[in-house]
């Protein structure tokens, strides 16, 4: 369980319930401290790397300008159509109070009734496609068509084949139909089934659970680890079993819903700081020691920093050496939810620790999912024995949810032993050399090309900037058109300014699929107007030969 320490601030000087001063100086010089060593990292040792900054280049102003333009067009027109809706000119398919009902309290908000009908309605075409195959490097699409402008579809019975996906958190390649690769799944299935039909707690156990967590803890350098059925419910679910009221959460203002749901779940007390901003987060943690709790002033029973190791909207990689430091400077804990990093980062694919040189074993409480770059689904908790221990008995997650399918089990444990070779082979880290090679390869020719793309340069994630709500549409439906799946997001999943194709790179994409998006990408993006980047860089073809590209040392 994590123990619970007391602070107190006397003349702006930390100390613990010792009452010994804090005396090691924290000061942080190019992402690292002070009198960082090189740290053992679950397979070894590993230099710290060079960071790289994440890149978040602004739009020019008038891309600003008509993008709220272009929202207040549209917002008008929706308007003018519910004034005609109210008139009986146009039909209504949107659900709605009934008139015996007007004064009771609304079952559907208004604004968002307003919104999802008049903007979403528009390009409601770009979500939720029919996928009728193997969501690998390709796929196909049942194709659909709308007779009433998005309200409902139909389905042609026609099919839209080997469509490149670009939108999937396959990272590593996992998720496949290979034969040779899945013989140990197959086998899994025929011993224990596909169902469970209970809890770990009750007739749920299996060895072949125990054998998972046992993995996992190993592949993360830690001592223990737990596995859940639901990456969501991973984090929504434990932090309320981690703190409660008395206790402060200090939350990265871009965390996941499931991060922030798990933490309004607790009952603690929220303050959230600014991405990836040190300065913000020191002065809350400054704040929070010295004031302590609102009206009592008593200090706070736990203060929990969450943060993510990729963020999946923005592509950036969290700052931790620098939220370590500060972790430590005032006897803090550490939740770090690696949910995309895992697998998908460092050297040997063990995460955003590995990358940083950082020893795993200083983060109090390592999250993960399975659901990204080992193919499968659900995801751990991992750390301290005791923290683990604490879980099995106190977590809702733990306590109440059926246990992981057998054969999806088998699945996470094949794909982590690739990785780390145990099963004899080094396909393993050619993924993972293979997903950072294609990354940095999309990444600096998008840039050469004039987008505006976020986050770092080893991240996988690459969110490419449209702006304007018009072109969120046409951006998607003209890379269909050219047999390339998509994500498209736009208000309120991101900022109204900032809508955006977010792709997702992966260990199956070969060359010529990467190639044959960018040249889309490129005769597109001078179509519609969104190569928007100030700092174009001239294409040197000669680094990028399929030969001669590599990481860099």
């Amino acid at each position: 369980m994590i123990r619970t320490e007391e602070l107190h601030s006397c003349n702006g000087t930390l100390k613990s319930h010792s009452g010994q001063k804090q005396t090691e100086n924290y000061t942080l010089k190019n992402g690292y401290h002070k009198n960082e060593k090189v740290q053992k990292n679950g397979n070894g040792f590993h230099q710290p790397r060079v960071r790289g900054e994440d890149s978040f280049e602004e739009a020019p102003m008038y891309v600003a300008v008509l993008t709220y333009m272009g929202y207040g067009i549209v917002i008008l027109f929706g308007y003018f159509r519910d004034f005609l809706r109210a008139v009986g000119l146009e039909k209504c398919h949107q659900a709605q109070e009934r008139e015996e009902q007007k004064d009771f309290v609304p079952l559907y908000q208004d604004f968002e009734n307003f919104y999802k009908r008049n903007l979403y309605m528009r390009v409601r075409d770009n979500w939720n496609r029919p996928i009728c195959s193997l969501p690998g490097p390709v796929f196909d699409l049942m194709e659909r068509v709308s007779d009433d402008y998005n309200w409902t579809f139909r389905l042609t019975g026609r099919t839209i084949e080997n469509v490149i996906n670009m939108g999937s958190y396959n990272y590593l390649g996992f998720a496949e139909n290979n034969v040779d690769f899945l013989k140990t799944v197959a086998e899994k299935t025929r011993q224990y089934g596909v169902g469970v039909c209970s809890t770990r707690q009750e007739l749920g156990n299996f060895s072949i659970h125990e054998e998972l967590e046992q993995l996992v803890a190993d592949f993360l350098g830690v001592e223990s680890a737990m596995a859940f059925g639901m990456g969501f419910a991973t984090n929504s679910m434990n932090i309320p079993a981690l703190v409660g009221k008395g206790c402060l959460i200090l939350s990265d203002e871009l965390n996941h819903t499931s991060l922030i749901l798990g933490a309004r779940l607790s009952g603690a007390t929220i303050r959230v700081f600014k991405h990836n901003n040190m300065q913000s987060l020191e002065k809350l943690l400054k704040e929070a020691i010295c004031s302590g709790q609102p009206r009592t002033h008593r200090s706070w029973k736990k203060i929990l920093i969450m943060v993510e190791g990729i963020y999946s909207m923005e592509g950036s990689l969290v700052r931790l050496p620098e939220v370590i430091a500060l972790k430590k400077k005032y006897k803090a804990y550490l939740y770090l939810d690696e949910a995309h990093s895992i697998g998908a980062v460092g050297p040997t694919g063990r995460g955003v620790t590995e990358h940083f040189g950082v020893d795993p074993k200083e983060i109090d409480v390592l999250m993960g999912t399975f659901t990204k770059s080992f193919g499968a689904t659900g995801g751990y908790i991992a750390g301290k024995k005791e923290l683990v221990d604490y879980l099995r008995c106190h977590s809702h997650s733990a306590v109440y949810a059926t246990a992981m399918s057998p054969p999806v089990v088998e699945q996470i444990i094949r794909a982590i032993k690739c990785i780390m070779g145990v099963d004899g082979t080094t396909e393993g880290q050619r993924r993972v050399r293979q997903l950072a090679e294609n990354t940095r390869y999309f990444r600096s020719r998008l840039k050469e090309m004039g987008f505006i793309i976020y986050g770092n340069r080893d991240s996988p994630v690459i969110p490419l900037l449209l702006y304007q709500p018009g072109k969120v549409g046409a951006f998607s439906r003209a890379m269909l058109k050219r047999k390339i799946g998509v994500v498209v997001v736009g208000f309120p999943a991101t900022t109204i300014t900032e809508a955006r194709a977010r792709f997702c790179v992966s260990a199956a994409h070969t060359r010529d699929m990467l190639n044959k998006v960018l040249q889309s990408l490129d005769e597109l993006g001078d179509y519609i107007r969104v190569k928007f980047s100030r700092h174009r860089r001239p294409y040197r073809p000669e680094l990028y030969a399929e030969t001669n590209f590599r990481l860099d040392s």
